[in-house]
């Protein structure tokens, strides 16, 4: 059985350029959920994408659906894939690759392994995957959802969710939130900015700027 739901109302393009500007890292320092398993990497270094989630769930060594969703897909969309648990087939490769940037979807995102590394580097489409396998998924018409809450690397995924996803790993945030999320991290990384410049020449110590030589120095007491 397949269950396809419409495709998504895109997050708005002047919210996604605002979260193009923030880095996983520092949403990191104060947001808890919504982050994706550390173990789901880049497989192409450097890279920062934003866009709207289109959600599949795929089981096993059936990716059917997968090759039928990639002729649905949006430019600005970024297709997040539940392997449902499995681990061993990988669903993505070449050829996937050179249909979904056919598209103009902006990523990739697999909760599991994808194969064929040198076709998706030379397609030089950002992927992010829990690795690499030579044993790949056929058309075994196994059915499957599209458009659906799915769960990757254990962060739940709305379909039409904004995706953040760069070297440090991959945020999922309702896109009610994208706004507030993107202007608080903004706000934090000129500060940091600013901080690492003072500490970068010597104007300030970071256990100063932090306050944690304060916290060391009140346990030691008086000298």
């Amino acid at each position: 059985m397949y269950t396809i739901n419409a495709m998504p109302e895109q997050v708005p393009a002047e919210d996604l350029d605002l979260l193009s500007g923030v880095e996983t890292a520092t949403v990191g320092h104060w947001r808890l959920m919504g982050f994706m398993n550390r173990a789901i990497q880049p497989l192409l270094p450097g890279r920062r994408v934003v866009g709207t989630a289109v959600t599949l769930a795929i089981a096993g060594p059936d990716s059917t659906l997968l090759h039928h969703a990639a002729g649905l897909l949006r430019p600005g969309d970024i297709l997040v894939i539940d392997r449902l648990g499995d681990d061993k087939y990988a669903c993505w490769g070449g050829g996937v690759t050179v249909a979904v940037k056919a598209s103009g979807a902006t990523a990739g995102i697999v909760d599991g392994p994808c194969t064929d590394l040198t076709e998706i580097i030379d397609s030089d489409f950002p992927m992010w995957s829990r690795g690499l396998s030579p044993i790949t998924t056929r058309i075994y018409d196994l059915g499957g959802g599209m458009n659906i809450p799915v769960s990757c690397g254990g962060a739940v995924v709305m379909p039409g969710d904004a995706i953040l996803a760069d070297e440090s790993g991959v945020l999922v945030v309702p896109r009610n939130e994208v706004r507030a999320v993107a202007e608080k991290a903004l706000g934090m990384q000129e500060r940091g900015k600013q901080r690492e410049a003072s500490v970068r020449d010597r104007v300030e110590k970071l256990g100063d700027l932090s306050g944690a030589s304060a916290k060391v120095l009140a346990k030691l007491g008086p000298a």
